[in-house]
């Protein structure tokens, strides 16, 4: 992997050579397996075909300055894997095998994360389906975990830097108290048609309003939102947003520069006052927006061309404690050592 253009590599499937498997059957987990094969052999009724039994989690594994290799904040990526498992009736995956798991699934592939400083990192996806045969809707008796990874660069191609966001009221990503706050794969399946239309018109993605009264601003697809202005990180607090573990890391290193913080419903036209606008997420950390275009009412807002100061500080300390770099002072990272 020496000879790899890992500046841009982007952000895609691509093979390593091992993944790591493990089976629920007559009502419990089984040993965990190393395989080479990036093929399933499925039931033709399995739930996960047929009634969206599958949830998935996204890390990443950064390798430092000193050599060692950096997973981040993974227990929190088991939780939240639980919280799926809770709320489409799969059995709850033990938070060890998770860990077991994706340790094991980055050992075995050491070769493909990138090297330090070149902005790619390795792509951890964790997924969890219903294997068992049902044809009614209900759940299956079986399951498959797997764990597998390849290197990536930035979600968006642009990187760190600022892109476009639209609003579009005629889509909408979750519904209230339906699966927007799980990270399964229905949620991301709604969203294909409004990406598109956004991405043709030059946009990043589409920052979703609520989809009970559209007067308040959710999620931007594939990332949580959030604005700074006087010195107050302020993000959406909605039953229908997947909780994400970038933006909660955000909130404390907010907390941690002196900021205050606000997680609340936040009106669509309060992005008139925000000095800084930003999506966070695993794929993209943060993704500045330089402009939010309202389609439905002609409006736009403009943030500037470059990332701002806040969003920037924030960006900065996020990827050095991921780097090695500062102090892990929250304990984020664990450490994997070679095979």
């Amino acid at each position: 992997m020496e000879n790899k253009d890992w500046k841009n590599i982007g952000f895609g499937y691509s093979r390593s050579d091992y993944n790591v498997r493990c089976w629920y059957k007559n009502g419990q987990w089984g040993p965990l397996e190393i395989s080479d094969s990036e093929h399933i052999n499925m039931h033709i009724a399995a739930t996960c075909l047929h009634y969206g039994q599958e949830c998935f989690e996204g890390l990443k594994a950064f390798m430092g300055k000193d050599g060692k290799v950096r997973v981040f904040r993974m227990e929190e990526n088991a939780k939240r894997m639980q919280s799926s498992c809770d709320g489409i009736l799969m059995p709850k995956l033990p938070i060890e095998i998770f860990n077991e798991a994706v340790s094991l699934a980055v050992k075995k592939n050491m070769k493909f994360i990138p090297p330090y400083g070149c902005g790619a990192s390795l792509y951890i996806r964790p997924l969890l389906i219903g294997t068992g045969p049902e044809i009614g809707v209900k759940p299956a008796e079986e399951y498959l975990f797997m764990v597998f990874v390849m290197p990536v660069g930035p979600y968006f191609p642009e990187g760190f830097k600022p892109t476009d966001l639209l609003i579009m009221r005629e889509y909408d990503r979750a519904a209230p108290q339906g699966t927007g706050k799980y990270k399964v794969g229905g949620n991301y399946a709604a969203s294909l048609i409004a990406g598109k239309e956004a991405k043709k018109g030059g946009f990043s993605a589409v920052l979703y309003l609520d989809s009970k009264e559209k007067k308040y601003l959710d999620e931007c697809g594939p990332a949580n939102f959030f604005g700074i202005k006087n010195n107050t990180y302020v993000t959406p607090k909605s039953d229908s947003i997947l909780p994400s573990i970038t933006n909660m890391s955000l909130i404390q290193l907010a907390k941690d520069l002196g900021m205050e913080v606000e997680r609340r419903k936040v009106p669509v036209e309060e992005l008139e006052s925000f000095e800084e606008v930003g999506a966070c997420g695993t794929a993209a950390v943060i993704s500045p927006i330089k402009r939010v275009y309202d389609a439905d009412i002609d409006k736009e807002y403009n943030y500037g061309t470059e990332a701002g100061p806040m969003s920037t500080k924030l960006y900065e300390k996020l990827r050095a404690i991921q780097d090695g770099d500062e102090p892990d002072v929250h304990n984020w990272n664990t450490i994997i050592e070679s095979i």
